[in-house]
């Protein structure tokens, strides 16, 4: 019996150690425990005293060993009620204690280590280190997730050429925004990850020259415009998976001798390209009529644009911002005689 009540005090001070092991708790847990380890011994004194006296009913010929037998095991049963009965009060002691535990309720900061005793023996030993959080001793999973959001100047290179461009450069401008997902692909290596996720990218065009664009057959061509436009802006909105070989030079931390992995905590780049669909092409023209009157003209079509999008794309930086270019492999008017790609230039940030 004594080691069963051992036992028991032993899984329920395993199951509070997750989270305890301070100064207060301890001195309140011993209390519990020695309250187990007197009720112990006062039912084995009193049973000890009752089989003495039916060996005095045996020697004296009163009762049979069979009748002093059966005496003996009803006795020790009726002990074994009585200590399950006031462990149980125990237990529920104990159950308040770890709930006021749990819910930080007068429980004093942790010792660096503590322990339990039930007589002369230790029934259960932790250390501080040992109760911390798990969360405190790993990183980040190995596959992470991130907000993507980007912008910067957007372009088109005509003929592989930037030079004489009929866009503005600082007007024309990109911005895209998504979810990613990172996974270390090696175990013991922070280095290579496989970036993978989704982005919505809105690219914008603005013509110099007063000019806009005009669809004709299968050919969009730039025209001159008979007002003197305050805006024209021409935007092509596409939904993309885009994938990246990542190398992040983050490397491998130690906190209390374990070691583990955090994304995005030095210097990193990437490599790799994209593909999606166009959602939606768009021109915008602002002017002034012949009648003073302020016009914006929205027209949605696709002005000979390609449903489908591809290209490269790389970014290098530190932590969760990096310098971020990307280049379409398919020109942007799929029929077009003069082939025009999409460039973009500017910055990006990850957050985790």
């Amino acid at each position: 019996m004594y080691k069963i009540i051992t036992y028991v005090v032993i899984s329920l001070f395993l199951f509070v150690s997750k989270a305890i092991a301070q100064d207060t708790f301890e001195v309140r847990a011993k209390k519990v425990a020695n309250k187990i380890e007197a009720v112990t011994k006062e039912e084995k004194e009193a049973l000890k005293k009752e089989v003495e006296e039916v060996n005095v009913q045996l020697e004296n010929g009163s009762i049979t060993k069979e009748q002093a037998d059966e005496k003996k095991k009803k006795l020790a049963e009726a002990r074994a009620v009585i200590i399950e009965n006031k462990v149980n009060v125990a237990y529920d002691e104990l159950k308040v204690l770890v709930q006021d535990k749990v819910e930080n309720r007068n429980i004093a900061e942790p010792q660096d280590s503590a322990k339990i005793t039930l007589g002369n023996k230790i029934i259960i030993k932790f250390e501080k280190d040992s109760l911390k959080s798990k969360k405190e001793d790993v990183g980040e999973k190995r596959t992470t997730s991130q907000f993507v959001f980007a912008m910067g100047l957007n372009n088109l290179a005509t003929d592989g050429d930037f030079e004489n461009s009929d866009y503005r450069f600082l007007g024309s401008h990109f911005y895209e925004w998504g979810m990613t997902y990172n996974t270390r692909i090696a175990r013991e290596s922070n280095l290579l990850h496989f970036k993978y996720g989704w982005s919505v990218m809105y690219n914008n065009l603005r013509p110099t020259e007063n000019r806009f664009f005009l669809k004709d057959g299968d050919q969009t061509t730039l025209e001159k415009s008979p007002y003197d436009l305050d805006e024209s802006r021409f935007r092509n909105v596409y939904l993309v998976a885009p994938l990246h070989l990542e190398f992040d030079f983050s490397g491998k931390k130690q906190k209390d001798g374990k070691p583990y992995f955090k994304t995005h905590d030095s210097f990193r780049f990437g490599l790799g390209g994209y593909g999606g669909i166009r959602l939606k092409t768009k021109q915008i023209l602002k002017y002034e009529d012949e009648f003073g009157d302020d016009v914006k003209q929205k027209t949605k079509k696709d002005y000979n644009v390609g449903n489908f999008i591809y290209g490269v794309s790389a970014y290098i930086g530190y932590k969760e911002t990096s310098l971020y270019v990307k280049y379409d492999l398919n020109p942007l008017f799929q029929d077009n005689l003069v082939k025009q790609n999409n460039v973009s230039l500017g910055v990006r940030w990850d957050f985790n």
